[in-house]
């Protein structure tokens, strides 16, 4: 993004929805840490469906809520998934299966899957991270993303894309320029 395209309003957004993913790790803290998690918050990483701020809205939010509430191989390796994962939903961000964006729901199910699944089992453990733990980690942590990506998060996406006010509010559409 280049300093014409990047304006106050998607500034304004980066950090709302910066602020809204710390507030919903930290609000639902038990959830939101450790080798079985759903994190709600994560719901937010398909929302660079409507634009590439978003990238770094959830990475933002993500690197602070990791900073906040867990320890800084989690800001580091979890960061980088989720920052991965909003770089690939972007890609795709076209895509639907039945109207729905369910294909942008892959990447941050994958990305989180591996690298907080990796990451649990080498840095966490009590025992050696074998193979087993590191697949037993990573399902884990997918199935966590698959609820609050998969389910919340395309729920989310759908909601935005039928209500012209929110679709408003989430993108560029219908904003005047001077």
């Amino acid at each position: 993004m280049n300093k014409e395209t990047f304006t106050v309003r998607k500034m304004v957004r980066c950090a709302v929805v910066a602020a809204i993913y710390v507030a919903l790790c930290l609000g639902l803290a038990p959830f939101s840490y450790g080798a079985i998690q759903v994190r709600v918050a994560e719901a937010l990483c398909l929302l660079p469906i409507f634009g590439p701020e978003y990238i770094l809205g959830v990475t933002l939010g993500c690197a602070l809520a990791n900073l906040l509430g867990s320890t800084m191989i989690d800001v580091v390796f979890g960061t980088l998934a989720t920052f991965l994962a909003c770089l690939c939903t972007y890609a795709v961000r076209r895509w639907r299966v039945g109207g729905f964006a369910v294909p942008a729901a892959v990447p941050p199910v994958l990305w989180n899957a591996v690298i907080v699944g990796t990451e649990i089992a080498v840095f966490f453990s009590d025992t050696p991270a074998t193979p087993a733990l590191i697949l037993a980690n990573a399902l884990s942590v997918g199935a966590g993303e698959i609820i609050s990506c998969g389910v919340l998060g395309v729920a989310l996406v759908r909601l935005i894309e039928l209500d012209p006010r929110l679709r408003q509010v989430f993108t560029d559409e219908g904003v005047r320029t001077a």
